[in-house]
């Protein structure tokens, strides 16, 4: 796949997480709304991260040719998800709160926001 289609798949699979991150952040928990979205929202959340490792990165320095330091959210992601489902099996609802708190924030609230960094394409739309 080509840059683009990549920047294209992610961007469809990230954005809706944008919404439904932010609704189970702020509804009701345990019931099976939540649970139903909660695993939607962790299948797109891990899908957009595997999808965006593809991505070379543009802007600023990188390693290997390839990845810069944006792919450390991917990495966060990767790490949080199946770590954050592990802990509410067990019953740790404070951990999996935490996790996910931390992936809605560093995922896609700072993460997003560097998008919009000169150089990076959702900057070309949106200002230029």
């Amino acid at each position: 796949m080509s840059y683009d289609q990549l920047m294209y798949v992610h961007l469809v699979t990230v954005v809706p997480c944008i919404f439904i991150g932010a609704f189970l952040l702020f509804s009701r928990k345990g019931q099976a709304i939540h649970r139903n979205w909660g695993k939607v929202y962790m299948a797109l959340m891990m899908f957009t991260a595997f999808v965006s490792l593809w991505m070379p990165a543009k802007v600023g320095g990188n390693i290997l040719g390839h990845f810069g330091w944006i792919h450390t959210f991917s990495l966060l992601t990767i790490y949080t998800v199946p770590t954050a489902i592990l802990a509410i099996k067990k019953g740790d609802v404070k951990s999996h709160k935490r996790k996910m708190i931390i992936l809605y924030v560093g995922a896609i609230v700072i993460a997003g926001g560097f998008t919009l960094a000169p150089g990076r394409y959702l900057h070309e739309v949106f200002f230029n």
